[in-house]
């Protein structure tokens, strides 16, 4: 089965189109979006060559079952989910930052603080931690909004609101917004056994007002510990077992890659892509506790997408 891996519709009342790393993103009337969730995957802010099956689908349950589980914090972006690869929302300008929020200390900020570091992002970190430990409380280290093909950067607070990005207002309740939602996640987590590591969040506003939008609580914006054995390992300083896409930067980097200019992305063999489908269809299953249904490929998976979205579309413009 092939991945769908680039989209080309022309919507009625269509007035822009814009492909981000992972999704394709219409504009219709200026006032709504259809975004779809293709089957590309990215790593070290590189598109890898292959898509995989299933994985936009994956991504655009999770996303949607939690927009409708926050919805009570903050209002979102999301109208419908007509089509298994399709959310339909509100057209919001996107702020400048990502509200990065860490409730263990691991990944990028462990290695910061192993180098030495004791503050991140303006957050002061205190002496004697361990990798993989728990803050006493989760922490918020945002970083810019970069373009596809550079890094975001890490920014304190105080620079985002001294530059003007974020108003302190707007910063303050963006705050609050992202801490009450890191929280709903560790609880949904906990249900299932998981534990809720680290997580972005992006924001945006619509009539003046601030919106929840993108993906939310996803394995490719998430990193989430199996609560099982975590204290042991812990204690012993092993490595958690973990439930995000950070096989695949592993898989990468063990064949040579890691995003550094000149390397070469390795083979995607059928089986390597086979095997990351079938772990993120895993993770869907753990994440939800819901057993995955596969869309109905069929011989026109593009007309299947296209109808749904006119359908919801016709009911909007």
């Amino acid at each position: 089965m092939k991945a769908i891996t680039q989209t080309a519709f022309s919507f009625s009342h269509q007035t822009g189109k814009y492909e981000g790393k992972v999704r394709d993103v219409y504009t219709i009337d200026d006032r709504y979006i259809a975004m779809i969730a293709t089957d590309r995957i990215s790593a070290f802010d590189v598109i890898l060559p292959k898509g995989i099956p299933y994985k936009g689908q994956v991504l655009n349950q999770i996303a949607s079952m939690f927009l409708d589980a926050t919805a009570d914090i903050v209002q979102n972006w999301k109208i419908a989910s007509p089509d298994p690869m399709v959310t339909v929302g509100y057209k919001c300008q996107g702020l400048p930052i990502e509200m990065i929020v860490r409730g263990y200390l691991t990944g990028s900020s462990w290695r910061a603080y192993k180098n030495g570091a004791r503050e991140i992002c303006g957050v002061p970190i205190p002496d004697g931690m361990r990798e993989h430990q728990k803050f006493e409380h989760p922490i918020i280290t945002p970083t810019t909004k970069a373009e596809i093909g550079t890094h975001d950067e890490d920014i304190s607070k105080e620079e985002i609101i001294r530059r003007g990005l974020v108003s302190a207002e707007d910063y303050a309740k963006l705050e609050d917004y992202a801490l009450r939602l890191f929280q709903r996640g560790t609880e949904m987590a906990a249900q299932r056994g998981l534990i809720l590591v680290d997580t972005k969040y992006e924001f945006g506003k619509r009539d003046g007002e601030l919106y929840l939008i993108d993906e939310i609580h996803t394995p490719d914006s998430s990193r989430y510990f199996y609560a099982d054995g975590y204290e042991e390992r812990f204690a012993k300083g092993e490595p958690q077992r973990q439930l995000s896409k950070e096989f695949v930067r592993e898989w990468l980097m063990a064949n040579g890659f890691s995003g550094q200019a000149g390397q070469q992305v390795p083979e995607m063999t059928d089986e390597i892509v086979g095997s990351i489908s079938d772990r993120y269809i895993e993770l869907f299953e753990h994440i939800t506790g819901k057993k995955f249904e596969p869309a109905e490929y069929g011989e026109d998976p593009y007309a299947r997408i296209e109808a749904n979205i006119n359908n919801t579309l016709a009911r909007l413009v």
